[in-house]
């Protein structure tokens, strides 16, 4: 073999060396997984204006739980004990699903309370519900006092979290924030800068993305979440191609070789 092929046959090597090191080395966790990146790291306040909240408005199918007080508890025990446990799915800690008391918003959008009777409830936030049902309950108790809140805000996490579920959040007011720390977090390996929020509006689906990395996020009118929504985090390139055991495996292979005939080339005396 001429001393010009020999050398041509390393350069080759050499190169395809190269290309095998960049995609190995495009396996790796990428560094872009901090929150609110655009944040400056200084002793100065950064502000940003928040989204205002809007109370959301009771729908079909929701449970809503009811308790009406007065000054004599024996008065409306019956009331506040009637309410019907309706199974829910709960997170992944739970053995089963868990039931929840309280009242379920019928087809026609009316809960049906003891004494009470037929309350109409979609469309409506619970603070108006609230009025509704003290204006009914003051004809029969006096001076009583009604709580209206929602049983089931349900919001769904999938993807990239370390606990993906479906969680029942203790209050209405729940920002993106909220869900995924109930889904302990993004895991090392969740696409921060592109979030994908579900949400179900008067029948059709919205497809909302949201950046993690920027703090904008906070003035976004999707910050604050409506029951049954849903958040999925896509696996980012390192996840994927970490998946892909054969292919991992076929390139560490072709790595091994091409090193071992640069050991063998190089010592070729020309």
């Amino acid at each position: 073999m001429c001393v010009r092929s020999i050398r041509d046959f390393k350069g080759i090597i050499v190169l395809l060396s190269g290309v095998i090191t960049l995609l190995v080395s495009s396996c790796s966790a990428p560094k872009n997984i901090t929150y609110f990146k655009d944040v400056p790291d200084t002793i100065r306040q950064h502000e940003i204006q928040q989204a205002a909240y809007s109370t959301p408005l009771i729908q079909v199918d929701d449970i809503l739980q009811v308790t009406i007080q007065t000054l004599d508890p024996t008065a409306t025990a019956m009331l506040n004990q009637s309410s019907a446990p309706v199974p829910v799915s709960g997170n992944t800690t739970a053995a089963a699903p868990a039931a929840i008391s309280g009242y379920l918003v019928d087809k026609d959008g009316y809960i049906v309370l003891p004494l009470i009777g037929k309350i109409m409830v979609q469309g409506k936030t619970t603070d108006s519900v609230r009025e509704n049902i003290k204006a009914v309950a003051a004809t029969y108790y006096k001076d009583p006092v009604v709580n209206v809140r929602f049983a089931n805000f349900k919001i769904t996490v999938l993807g990239e979290v370390n606990r993906p579920s479906t969680y029942v959040m203790p209050n209405e007011k729940v920002t993106l924030l909220d869900a995924l720390g109930a889904a302990g977090d993004l895991t090392i390996y969740g696409k921060r800068e592109n979030v994908l929020l579900i949400r179900d509006n008067n029948g059709k689906k919205e497809f909302i993305r949201m950046n993690l990395n920027q703090s904008n996020i906070f003035s976004s009118p999707y910050f604050f979440l409506r029951q049954g929504d849903v958040i999925y985090v896509e696996p980012n390139k390192a996840k994927v191609s970490s998946t892909d055991l054969a292919q991992v495996k076929r390139i560490s292979i072709m790595a091994s070789v091409l090193s071992l005939l640069i050991v063998v080339v190089s010592r070729v005396k020309f």
